[in-house]
């Protein structure tokens, strides 16, 4: 057949293809940004054409095999997982530069590959020599794992195809470029189509993936929205880097659950696992110290208790602070309004700064109507503006009488706030004592 050539310009930032060209993409509406491309034409076969085209199946005649999931040495990952990785799968890891990405990715490749047979792990941004230095000082040996540096799809593609693996990790994936789109790696359509053939392989392959993924300023994944379209699974690795708390959370999980959580603390020698990370928050927490106390909160469905500091400032400044590290600045706006409001509380003249320990966010508020553990503070400023029931309280309650560190240390605490809440709620004088 004789070749049909065509002339386009395609855009370098999101591969939109126009037959003139243009000052700026009217898709990304970036400015000179446009290529001129040579494109054949000739050979996409005619959508008349069914002799190769596939056959729909009968949905009862299909066959689902039960294939064993690839269990991680994280016990923390497996739960946000749902137990493991599906064989097939791809999930993107994603979060801010220096968060532990890789660190987590290198410690569950190598020993997945002792556990379980060979895996591959991918690197377009650090050499086998620096992955080698940060294997020694995680005490990894490193048999079964197999490491690839290069930037080129193909290359991937060919190493994957050639040695089988139980586990495949890129990272990252916005490094990866193949050379039939002209736009420099990192691009929108570049991370496209790079992903959608390793995503490809892997389906056809039945081997799982893992991509880390960049961030932008404001929190979303680089690249394209479709890539996390395109992906089984979607991670965020978050917490401070100034702390050594790390929480890994699900937002999209086809073969799971996304109300799951793991928590990590990162040490010397990588992230490792936290299974109490209710003791483990509160264990250098100072009893009776003046502005601290334990909320219960819910991370997925894991009841956890965290401690936050507040303190009040006085301020010359017309316009206090209001300053907020870990929740929202908004509730803490809404906290101020109404003890000053409901309470009497002058904060009009005073900076009113709070802090989560441990680097972590809050990210609901809960309460409960009844408790047989009053002395957490279930019941709390919520009352005070009469708060919807939240869901997920029964959790509270049943994983509240096991914390015996959470009974013992806000017993009093939670006795006075009760005090405040029943005097308001009863329109009669406070008790000073309370």
């Amino acid at each position: 057949m004789q070749p049909k050539l065509e002339k386009v310009f395609v855009c370098g930032n999101c591969g939109n293809e126009r037959p003139k060209w243009e000052g700026r993409c009217s898709a990304c509406d970036s400015w000179n940004s446009f290529i001129e491309k040579v494109v054949d034409r000739s050979g996409s076969p005619s959508p008349l054409d069914t002799a190769t085209r596939p056959k729909p199946q009968e949905l009862s005649s299909v066959r689902a095999d039960d294939q064993p999931r690839l269990a991680l040495s994280s016990k923390e990952m497996n739960r946000v997982l749902g137990g493991g990785i599906v064989p097939g799968a791809v999930a993107l890891l994603a979060g801010d530069p220096g968060i532990g990405k890789s660190t987590m990715l290198l410690r569950l490749a190598a020993e997945a590959a002792h556990n379980s047979g060979p895996a591959l792990y991918v690197s377009g941004e650090e050499s086998p020599r620096q992955l080698k230095m940060r294997a020694d000082r995680m005490g990894l040996l490193g048999n079964g794992l197999h490491i690839l540096q290069t930037n080129d799809l193909n290359d991937i593609v060919a190493n994957v195809e050639r040695r089988p693996s139980v586990l495949v990790v890129v990272d990252s994936i916005q490094t990866v470029q193949t050379a039939s789109i002209s736009s420099a790696a990192g691009s929108i359509a570049q991370t496209k189509e790079c992903a959608r053939v390793l995503i490809q392989l892997a389906k056809t392959k039945g081997i799982p993936m893992v991509f880390t993924g960049h961030v932008m300023k404001g929190g979303d994944i680089a690249g394209p929205k479709v890539l996390e379209h395109l992906v089984d699974v979607v991670l965020y690795l978050e917490g401070d880097q100034i702390n050594a708390w790390r929480i890994v959370r699900a937002v999209k999980n086809r073969f799971g659950s996304t109300n799951e959580v793991g928590v990590f603390e990162m040490i010397e020698r990588g992230l490792i696992d936290v299974h109490d990370p209710s003791g483990a928050l509160l264990s250098e927490r100072a009893r009776g110290a003046v502005g601290s106390t334990i909320v219960p909160v819910i991370e997925g469905t894991r009841p956890l208790l965290i401690e936050v500091q507040a303190l009040t400032s006085p301020t010359s400044l017309p316009a206090p602070r209001r300053v907020a590290t870990g929740i929202d600045t908004n509730r803490l706006l809404l906290v101020c309004a109404v003890l000053s409001r409901r309470l009497g509380v002058r904060l009009a003249d005073q900076d009113v700064l709070v802090n989560v320990a441990g680097g972590l966010r809050i990210r609901a508020c809960r309460r409960s109507r009844s408790s047989p553990v009053d002395h957490l503070q279930l019941e709390r400023y919520c009352r005070i503006w009469r708060a919807r029931r939240v869901r997920r309280d029964r959790a509270e309650r049943r994983s509240a009488p096991g914390l015996s560190h959470a009974r013992q240390s806000t017993r009093g605490a939670a006795t006075r706030l009760l005090g405040v809440y029943r005097a308001i709620e009863a329109k009669r004088p406070l008790d000073p004592r309370s």
